[in-house]
């Protein structure tokens, strides 16, 4: 069935509220967010792609998995400060259970903090709190809250940072290391981290290629000329979450799992950890951020501390590892940061009996997937004859595939998505040498240089009717395709804003693929007409990928989708009925020969029979010519 490519490039846009550390949606309140900070030139958020949220929950799950599977195994990172053949000792907390304990929060623009004495600095400070503790708190659930906005500094308006300081020291004791006896290394946690973020926002510069002219801000294209097409603005969130988890693991200095390793910190010389404080704010979305600017003179932060447990922090801390994606650069990074919003969306918003569904039918649906691309290269790989095959469907599925590849790149879609349509463009390249005789033309060389490669096809198909069917239905096929053709270009360059002649080109044979491009599946219904016969297809793989359409067509109109991804699993589902009905009125015939050589017909009953077929020939041949014309 036809590939919906594009859709995998959109993400999803639906509201959020206010999400409390534990990972449940609080009632009765919202996140507070200014109306007035609200970028009025901030790009709209495409239309959703379920299937991206629930591989995203799925990739998720692997990477619970894959965490768990660390911590069974042995030593990940030696400790080079330890002797080699030394026994490694197992550390402790050096907090232990119900420990009392003061909070300092410091806000400040310098990343090293050193104004202990500056009362303006000091954003929040909580006494007598009982480390574990998950009974007290304004809810009852250990929790505590402090909201207060900050002033907005000029270097804050011009893309400056700000810097959160956090302080957990045991109770009677204080953060400063200038205050003689009020100070105790052992009894303090320091940790700090950049408040706001920094996020790029691209420009793209479109027009009219007719008329020149552009519907976007005057404004925008100010900023575009000065700053340049892409522009990195800092950003803000109201909402932070400080988690201090309530672990007392004997954990092994060298031998703690990644990633959990960053943030489990020894003492150098005692050699025991620190509690573990965690800056949580997975449930922050990426939409809710807002850039600062000239307009703002406040900024709202509501900051909650919460105890948190060994488990569900390792859930947080596989949902924000990064290292196997080092390579792809941070632009990579902000596209993992917009998908997994999808995921955290359908986590919130979707009924829990909808989502468990959605993720059993999602893992069958990938099975599926599987079963079809492996059922596809082993039909290709050992098909012998091409009769019944329409050829020139191979051929125009390698332009198609093309097309997208050059689409999705001049759009600076995902980098996934990038590398999954390259294989799949591979995968059509080689189907060519299966179809096609492909040499390499050393005697009619480019330039006297480069050798030709020389297309030829298959003596099978050429000296079947199949050919002769191909060549008429593409004949066919042209002239409804050629007409909508050139009414989609036409439309495309009158009414759509392109970067350029190159974008419409691929725009417009982009979006006439993705409209029309099913109606290239038809030659083979019309080659199946000619033949009278189905025999020839690869039923293993149609079924298997028939079963994923149907199952994109249940979840198309159960979870918001795109109308053009429900009419195009609707369309894709038409052309296999009409394949099934093809094979249940062309039925199976024993005595045709397949493209393996072999038939239904059991050969030693074929040759008891071949002494009554000589005499009814001879028969036949003795008849006069009369008779013969009768006949």
């Amino acid at each position: 069935m036809a590939a919906q490519e594009t859709e995998a490039t959109q993400q999803l846009s639906v509201s959020n509220g206010e999400v409390s550390s534990n990972g449940a949606a609080p009632s009765g309140q919202d996140a507070q967010t200014v109306a007035t900070a609200q970028d009025p030139q901030q790009q709209q958020q495409p239309q959703p792609n379920a299937w991206q949220v629930i591989k995203g929950v799925l990739f998720r799950i692997f990477i619970i998995w894959a965490i768990s599977s660390w911590f069974r195994r042995g030593p990940s990172t030696p400790d080079p400060n330890t002797p080699a053949g030394a026994p490694r000792l197992p550390s402790r907390n050096l907090f232990p259970k119900d420990t009392l304990m003061d909070l300092y929060v410091y806000i400040s623009e310098n990343e090293i903090f050193t104004d202990f004495n500056n009362t303006e600095a000091l954003f929040w400070y909580q006494q007598d709190l009982v480390y574990g503790d998950w009974s007290t708190g304004d809810l009852g659930d250990g929790c505590y809250e402090h909201y207060q906005e900050l002033e907005l500094s000029e270097n804050l308006k011009q893309n400056g940072s700000i810097y959160i300081h956090i302080y957990f020291t045991k109770s009677g004791f204080h953060p400063d290391p200038k205050r003689k006896g009020q100070y105790r290394r052992l009894s303090t946690v320091h940790t700090t981290r950049m408040l706001n973020k920094y996020k790029r926002r691209k420009f793209l510069k479109t027009k009219n290629l007719l008329t020149g002219e552009t519907e976007a801000d005057p404004e925008m294209i100010k900023r575009a000329e000065s700053h340049g097409p892409v522009e990195i603005i800092s950003h803000w969130h109201p909402n932070l979450t400080i988690n201090m988890v309530d672990d007392h693991t004997a954990w092994v200095k060298g031998s703690v799992p990644p990633p959990l390793d960053q943030h489990v910190k020894f003492d150098a010389v005692s050699g025991d950890y620190y509690p573990i404080v965690y800056f949580n704010d997975y449930w922050n979305l990426q939409k809710d951020y807002y850039p600062i600017n000239e307009t703002l003179e406040n900024l709202p932060l509501r900051l909650s501390y919460c105890p948190l447990s060994l488990w569900r922090w390792q859930l947080y801390a596989a949902q924000s590892a990064r290292s196997p994606w080092n390579f792809l650069g941070e632009e990579t990074y902000e596209q993992s940061d917009e998908d997994q919003d999808s995921v955290k969306v359908a986590l919130l918003e979707t009924n829990p009996y909808l989502l468990g569904l959605t993720i059993v039918v999602s893992i069958v649906h990938s099975i599926f997937e599987f079963l079809a691309f492996k059922n596809d290269i082993q039909f290709w790989n050992s098909r012998q004859s091409l009769e019944g095959l329409s050829v020139r469907s191979i051929i125009f599925g390698v332009f198609q595939s093309l097309v997208v590849l050059l689409y999705i790149l001049d759009n600076e879609t995902n980098f996934v998505v990038q590398v999954s349509v390259f294989i799949g463009l591979l995968i059509d390249f080689w189907k060519i040498t299966k179809v096609m005789d492909v040499k390499l033309d050393r005697e009619n060389r480019i330039a006297g240089i480069v050798p030709r490669l020389s297309f030829k096809d298959k003596s099978t198909y050429v000296q079947s009717s199949t050919k002769i069917y191909d060549d008429m239905a593409f004949k066919y096929l042209s002239w409804l395709l050629y007409p909508l053709f050139g009414c989609y270009a036409v439309y495309s360059l009158l009414y759509v804003e392109h970067k350029g002649w190159y974008s419409w080109v691929l725009s417009m044979l982009y979006g006439f693929l993705l409209t029309f491009g099913f109606i290239t599946m038809t030659p083979q219904l019309f080659i199946n007409y000619k033949m009278k016969s189905v025999a020839h297809l690869p039923w293993r793989m149609l079924t298997y990928k028939a079963l994923n359409t149907f199952i994109d067509d249940l979840f198309a109109f159960v979870i918001k989708m795109p109308m053009m991804y429900r009419i195009g699993c609707l369309r894709d589902d038409v052309v296999f009925f009409i394949y099934l009905y093809q094979r249940w009125i062309y039925r199976v015939d024993p005595n045709r020969v397949n493209e393996f050589g072999t038939s239904g017909v059991d050969p030693s009953k074929d040759s008891s029979t071949q002494p009554e077929a000589a005499e009814t020939t001879a028969a036949i041949t003795d008849k006069s010519e009369g008779e013969k014309k009768n006949d």
